[in-house]
């Protein structure tokens, strides 16, 4: 009977998924016991090396599809907080505007009241002075040209990116190494062309005297040998980068619907930072027409209320606040997308997968997601600040070492982040908990994350170049045969560039989220001992062994 009372009465019930007073073992289920009756005290035994302990004690991590508790809900409050402030004044600032802003020239010193008054006089005639130019310049052939070029290179960069993910899909190694010269060629191309032109043309020779001509091109042909020397120097890694490449544009292929979405809430930010905008320029109209003394004479000058520049700092600080939490949620966005398929089996597709991630971003994660983007906002304002210190060349050897450990800081702050939202977009998990089970199951698993963040980056940056060049040599060709634009036909085309380098970018900037999300659930996936995807473990298999651990290997990360 007693045994049986014990058994009753003994449970085992499961710690949170990250547990704060174990440090060193945070995605473990630990077992604790209550019993009616008091137990002698027993010694414990000694504590083993985290390193071997047993795998079957780490948690099973895989993507959370149950409901998700609301983390962080502070910074949430707080991000809510400065966007009603900023469109409350604003609406404040609207209402109490002075109309008379415009016409401050039509007032007058009145020495008899000793105040500012309106010259009735005068007659303002409100036709903007650019209108004459802007409709010229609309009637013009540059105007039209430029107009339909970039409407047209818009237009194609949808087809473009499409036909890009399906040659990095099944042709990643082709297209990689046939491309790899024209990183070399195509600026060698444009410095040589360029200083050819410029020597031939007068008006460009006149402008840029022959020294400076010989010291744009040396200095790009100096940018060129910093690019092959980076080549060579990461040649063994490249093969295994183009591997990786390949799989995450398999799995972006598998999840198209994200190039829908991401695009939309970047379109939702413009509309949200529209009405900001508005409330900015109205704000400036807020305030008084004083009279001012200067040696004697008085003249009528604007005289802003106390609350406007406090009011610019603030809508300009949730502006920037708002650009880096929309990033990040886009961010998690494509990782909860990515986590649900590589978490599916093969014949599985998952259902509303997108739609999920949306509801977690701008759901329970919301707090989350804010607290990124402030970190991340933090890290861009500061980062300006010590770049505006260091273009006024302030002396001493302390602004200087400040200066570096300030940089050191923030870039390992940004480095932090980097998987940080990617596992919370899995996990639900807050993100100070996300950002140490992050470093624990990296570490434990011994994979090195700067492999996955820099050369792949390189890699797609160096292809939209050379798609982008390309385009725009046809642009260019185009426009001279078809026009007479002469010199402005390279204007047009660089626009054209720009505008495609910029789509090609986006296109990029999604890629890179996929790869990490991918490298992300590799390493969940190795710690947890299984293979969802094959031929992920096939690729990620090979990455290099962080180099902070290889003295400690424990036997069961030697296997997939």
């Amino acid at each position: 009977m007693g045994s049986t009372e014990e058994e009753t009465t003994t449970t085992a019930k499961p710690i949170p998924l990250y547990d704060a007073a174990s440090p060193t073992e945070p995605l473990l289920f630990k077992p604790t016991t209550s019993s009616a009756y008091p137990s002698p005290p027993i010694e414990e035994p000694p504590q083993p090396d985290p390193s071997e302990s047993d795998p079957t004690q780490f948690l099973q991590i895989s993507f959370n599809y149950g409901p998700r508790p609301f983390k962080d809900l502070p910074f949430l409050f707080l991000f809510l907080l400065s966007v009603l402030c900023t469109f409350a004044f604003g609406i404040f600032s609207i209402f109490h505007r002075n109309d008379n802003y415009s016409d401050v020239s039509t007032f007058t010193y009145d020495s008899n009241s000793t105040s500012c008054v309106q010259d009735t006089s005068y007659s303002s005639n409100p036709i903007w002075v650019f209108e004459s130019s802007f409709f010229s310049l609309s009637s013009s052939s540059l105007w039209t040209y430029v107009v339909w070029t970039l409407v047209i290179t818009l237009v194609l960069s949808v087809p473009i990116c499409f036909l890009l993910l399906l040659l990095l899909k099944h042709y990643t190694k082709q297209i990689v190494y046939v491309l790899l010269p024209f990183f070399v060629i195509v600026p060698i191309f444009f410095d040589v062309y360029w200083f050819v032109a410029c020597t031939l043309s007068s008006s460009c020779s006149d402008t840029f005297p022959l020294a400076y001509r010989i010291l744009v091109l040396v200095f790009v042909l100096l940018g060129v040998g910093v690019i092959v020397w980076i080549i060579v120097a990461n040649w063994h890694r490249i093969e295994l980068t183009v591997r990786i490449i390949g799989v995450a544009s398999d799995a972006l292929s598998r999840n198209l619907g994200l190039f829908l979405v991401i695009p939309l809430l970047t379109v939702g930010l413009v509309v949200y930072y529209a009405p900001v905008v508005v409330f900015l320029v109205f704000s400036t109209f807020n305030g008084t027409i004083v009279a001012k003394e200067s040696n004697g004479e008085y003249t009528c000058v604007w005289k802003q209320d106390s609350w406007v520049p406090a009011y610019f700092t603030l809508a300009i600080l949730t502006m920037l606040w708002s650009l880096t939490t929309m990033v990040e949620a886009q961010v998690f966005v494509i990782s909860g997308t990515i986590a649900q398929w590589y978490f599916s089996k093969d014949d599985e597709n998952p259902h509303r997968s997108i739609r999920r991630s949306l509801r977690n971003a701008f759901g329970p994660s919301s707090g989350t997601v804010c607290l990124s983007g402030l970190l991340i906002c933090v890290v861009r304002v500061v980062r300006a600040a010590v770049d505006s210190a260091r273009e006024e060349d302030v002396p001493g050897i302390v602004n200087l070492v400040l200066r570096c450990c300030v940089n050191a800081l923030m870039s390992a702050v940004e480095f932090l982040n980097k998987f940080t939202i990617n596992f919370a977009a899995i996990t639900g998990e807050a993100y100070c908990t996300s950002a140490r089970m992050t470093y624990e199951l990296l570490r434990r698993n011994l994979l090195s994350a700067v492999f996955v963040e820099t050369i792949s980056t390189r890699l797609l940056g160096g292809v939209i170049f050379v798609f982008s060049a390309v385009y725009a040599i046809v642009v260019c060709a185009i426009l001279n045969g078809v026009s007479d634009l002469g010199d402005n036909a390279y204007i047009v085309a660089v626009l054209a560039w720009v505008l495609l380098i910029a789509v090609l970018g986006f296109f990029v900037h999604v890629l890179d989220n996929v790869i990490d999300t991918v490298y992300i659930c590799y390493a969940v996936d190795r710690d947890r001992g299984e293979v969802y995807k094959q031929e992920v473990h096939d690729v990620y298999v090979h990455l290099p062994i962080s180099r902070n651990s290889r003295s400690s290997l424990p036997s069961r990360t030697l296997g997939v």
